[in-house]
């Protein structure tokens, strides 16, 4: 980004320097941004050190030299390393909250978000959620956005990665939830207590079909590829989950799984089961709800399509 900068006076200036440098590099945004000029206000309003609500009223604000440097200096990253700016920031917002996150996590940005808000309504009474298991918990964002949304809930975070639950030990800290909020090093259900009983396991697992995996662009490339490899189909880890968890769930309660692109293939492999897909009013798909006796009714298909693949 060899481009004299000295012109650009004030905050405005910045943000509108950087979203047509992303445009004319053809970045990818899509790590909780969809266009340039989102994500480069996200990234001046960090090098500012001030809240990125603030930038619209703060535009016409003049920046000093020392301020100008370390803004371009962070663009030019963006564009230069095609990182996602999470990952140059060092955190970013789930539900309404921030999240610390570093390049051992995936960045955020499940559609989860609305539902965990909504407190599970109206699938189940948020009132009657009492506990509630997050697996593949990555970062933690889907299992502390729960416990803070759902403040009478206690709530666990498995991950097989042990950096990954680094992570969201720190964002466990970040909100205070060390009461309420435990970290497990599990591959899926394997460390979890047999006596466990949840009235919500939700997950975000690893569902990227291996031929999708390499046509991903370059932003996704430095995010963990454990959180995103699923084999062939992009099903390993759903089948697994789809077959063990009634064994965890209470009668009453939900499974509910982001399978993203994986969708229509999870159906096409099961055209006999009931999956419930949601729909969410701020966008975003590929998400399924079951109840527990759904689940023990296709344990079978369920089984089989493990032990086969």
């Amino acid at each position: 980004m060899q481009v004299e900068t000295d012109e650009l006076l004030t905050i405005q200036d910045l943000v509108r320097w950087g979203a047509c440098r992303f445009i004319e590099a053809g970045l990818h945004f899509g790590h909780g941004t969809d266009n340039a000029f989102d994500e480069a206000a996200w990234l001046v309003a960090d090098a500012l050190k001030m809240p990125v609500a603030l930038i619209a009223d703060y535009g016409q604000c003049r920046v000093t030299a020392s301020e100008r440097e370390a803004i371009t200096a962070l663009l030019a990253r963006r564009v230069d390393e095609r990182r996602p700016s999470a990952y140059l920031t060092g955190r970013t917002w789930f539900a309404g909250l921030e999240m610390i996150v570093s390049d051992q996590v995936m960045v955020p940005r499940s559609p989860l978000a609305e539902l965990i808000s909504d407190g599970f309504a109206p699938w189940i009474d948020p009132a009657q959620v009492g506990r509630v298991l997050d697996l593949c918990t990555g970062s933690g964002c889907i299992g502390i956005a729960t416990a803070m949304h759902l403040p009478d809930a206690d709530v666990d975070l498995a991950d097989i990665s042990p950096a990954a639950l680094r992570v969201a030990m720190r964002n466990r800290a970040l909100h205070g939830l060390e009461e309420r909020v435990r970290i497990i090093e599990s591959d899926l259900f394997a460390a979890i207590d047999d006596e466990a009983v949840y009235d919500v396991i939700v997950s975000n697992p690893p569902y990227v079909a291996a031929a999708e995996l390499e046509s991903l662009p370059a932003e996704y490339r430095h995010e963990p590829q454990l959180a995103f490899a699923a084999g062939e189909s992009g099903l390993d880890l759903v089948l697994r989950i789809l077959r063990d968890a009634p064994d965890f769930l209470a009668d009453d309660g939900l499974l509910i799984v982001e399978v993203g692109s994986a969708a229509e293939t999870l159906q096409d492999r099961f055209p006999g089961v009931q999956f419930t897909w949601l729909e969410f009013e701020h966008g975003g798909d590929g998400v399924f709800l079951m109840r527990r006796q759904e689940l023990v009714d296709a344990h079978a298909d369920f089984a089989e399509a493990v032990a086969g693949s």
